[in-house]
Parts: structure tokens; C-alpha cells; sequence
């Protein structure tokens, strides 16, 4: 018996391709009944503002083996098997080894990794021809136990203060669960390590400023009922969401872009979904059309840096997947070094 199939027509830069969906009854978001070609029409909906957000950047994949209560895994290098017209480019990770890594040029690719069963795409805050050096500026406010939606919105505008401060524009999505993603266009002129230090010292300056609210703790037993601001999301091969990406929770939310006026006047994440962005878009247009028509430097971020570093607030730990880096402190959370001690 013949496997159930059909196919889409997708427009793009070189025409129309048809693209084969199979399995496009079967069932991707149990508790919302979204199946997986419902999936593929949101991308063909989005494709250009998704595009526009995560295109020409190199890309990993979450793949799911079923629904979104099951396993996943991530593909970074290209699928055997994939589109003669399905780009890559050879990025360099942490350990120092490269491999060559997903980009997405035209929506019928954003379609073929969905046909992968791809939900969720985390693309770099880098170009593809310029892989080590960022364009963006990437800020995870993450809240604790304790902490709620609120509290990660005045963060975001303080933190918006912020970099506002030091020469930079930010702009904001939510994360598709309950924290917020900032970022900020900056000039591709500094390598990885450049920027993870001026996103630390934009988070130590607005920890300085509201101490009982944000924290930069890396371990957790030492955050509190605050909003985390993860520096390591700025880190080489660290990635999060991208904008119009959906996320593999029940309601299949989606990390949709938002203005500053829809935080200020109160969101809420669960209203954008698999199901309703394709309407917000037509509807409002994309907040993040204009993000890279004036890019910012990290010159003053960088200053902050070199003053906290004098004044003896040095590095920070790393990811653990990460090899040793200079002047990094102890891997080690702090309750187990005094009983080491």
C-alpha cells in the first residue's frame, strides 16, 4: 500500500518547487490537534519574515521522531539525501573542529526541514560568509522559579536602558515559553568572545543597577527569585529559538517578535501560536523588518568590560560542553566546593 503523501507549491527566488510533505495527517501537537502539514503551511505563511530572521545564517535543526512529547535531536550537518539546492557552510565550534552546517536561503528549505520533521531552528547570530563574526547582539532573560513574565518585561526594558546607553538598539521576542529574547543589530567586526564579554557586561551593569530583580549567577542555587540573564547564550555554537519558530510545547507556541508597546501594554506568549502568527503577521507586519538597517558597535560594552575586569570582575564559566578557557573560574557549583574544601 502506498504511503499517504501530498505536496505543496512553495514560491521563492527561483520559482515555484513542489514539495513533497509525507505522513501530513499525522499528528505533531497532540494536545492542540496540529498536524504536520498544518506545520508546513505556517512556514509557507511565514516564510518570508522567518527568512528574514534566520536566513543566511548557519542552522541546527531540532528533528522529532514523533509528536512534540517524544525525543529530539539535532542535526547541524546537512541530512544525506537533502536538495542539490540546500546550502552549507563550514562553521568552526568550540572543540576547534568545523563541519559544514544548514543554511536556509528560500522558504521551500524552511518546508524540506519541516518534511524532516524539524520543529524547532536555532539559527547563529552570524552570516553565513562571515560565520565568526556575529551581527547580533543576543540576550536570554531567563526567570527562576518564583519569577513570571512580568518581572523578565522590566528586565527587558531595563536592559533595552542598557544597551540604549551603549550606542545599541534592542528589539524583543518571546522566547515561546515564559522568558523574553533580546537583540540588538551590531556590526559583524568582532569574533565570538568579543561579544559573549560585552553582553556580560551589559547584564553586570544592569545587575548593578536593579541587584534583587536580575542576576548573572551561572549556578542556579545562587540566583534566587530573579531574572537570569544568560551570557552564555552569546557563546560560539550557543544558540536559541529563532524568531517564528515554533516551540515543542503544548499549545505550539511560536517565539514571535513583538514591539515594545505590545510588551508595555502586557502579552501573553501563549497567544502566539503555530495557529494564529500567520493572521498577526498579515495583520501587524513584522517588528523585525527594519532590526538590520542601522547596526551598533561594541566599542563602549567592550569599555564596561575592560573597567569591570580592573575593578576584579573577571570571566565567567563557560558552557560545560566547552574546552578550558583563560581565566575562567573553578566548573564547579559553589555548595560542592566548600564541602570539597
Amino acid at each position: 500500500m502506498a504511503s499517504e503523501a501530498t505536496t505543496v507549491d512553495v514560491d521563492g527566488p527561483h520559482g515555484t518547487r513542489t514539495m513533497r510533505v509525507s505522513s501530513p495527517s499525522r499528528v505533531v501537537w497532540p494536545d492542540a490537534g496540529i498536524t504536520k502539514l498544518d506545520l508546513v503551511h505556517y512556514f509557507v505563511a511565514v516564510g518570508d519574515a522567518f527568512l528574514a530572521a534566520n536566513g543566511d545564517r548557519p542552522v541546527s535543526l531540532q528533528r522529532f521522531g514523533g509528536d512534540v512529547t517524544g525525543d529530539s535531536y539535532f542535526s547541524k550537518n546537512p541530512p544525506k539525501g537533502a536538495p542539490e539546492w540546500i546550502r552549507a557552510v563550514e562553521v568552526t565550534y568550540p572543540s576547534a573542529r568545523s563541519h559544514p552546517q544548514l543554511v536556509l536561503d528560500e522558504p521551500a528549505a524552511i518546508v524540506w526541514a519541516a518534511q524532516m520533521n524539524t520543529i524547532v531552528f536555532h539559527s547563529w547570530p552570524s552570516r553565513a560568509a562571515a560565520s565568526d563574526y556575529p551581527d547580533q547582539l543576543r540576550i536570554d532573560l531567563d526567570p527562576q522559579p518564583g519569577t513570571a513574565l512580568p518581572d523578565a518585561a522590566r528586565a527587558a526594558f531595563g536592559m533595552r536602558d542598557v544597551l540604549a546607553e551603549a550606542g545599541l538598539t534592542a528589539f524583543v521576542k518571546t522566547s515561546g515559553n515564559r522568558g523574553l529574547h533580546l537583540y540588538a543589530p551590531i556590526r559583524p567586526e568582532w569574533e565570538f568572545l568579543d561579544v559573549r564579554h560585552a553582553v556580560i557586561a551589559a547584564a553586570r551593569e544592569l545587575e548593578r543597577r536593579t541587584p534583587d530583580a536580575v542576576t548573572t549567577a551561572w549556578w542556579k542555587e545562587l540566583r534566587g527569585e530573579r531574572i537570569f540573564l544568560d551570557f552564555n547564550q552569546a557563546a560560539r555554537d550557543r544558540t536559541i529559538a529563532g524568531a517564528y519558530s515554533p516551540r515543542p510545547l503544548p499549545a505550539a507556541s511560536v517565539s514571535c517578535p513583538i514591539t515594545w508597546d505590545e510588551l508595555d501594554a502586557g502579552v501573553d506568549p501563549g497567544a502566539f501560536t503555530v495557529l494564529t502568527v500567520p493572521d498577526r503577521l498579515a495583520a501587524v507586519g513584522d517588528p523585525w523588518a527594519r532590526m538590520h538597517d542601522e547596526a551598533g558597535g561594541l566599542e563602549t560594552l567592550l569599555s564596561w568590560w575592560e573597567r569591570d575586569l580592573a575593578n576584579g570582575e573577571g570571566e565567567l564559566p563557560f558552557p560545560p560542553d566547552y574546552p578550558k578557557m583563560p581565566g575562567e573560574p573553578p566548573r564547579v557549583q559553589p555548595s560542592r566546593a566548600r564541602k570539597e574544601d
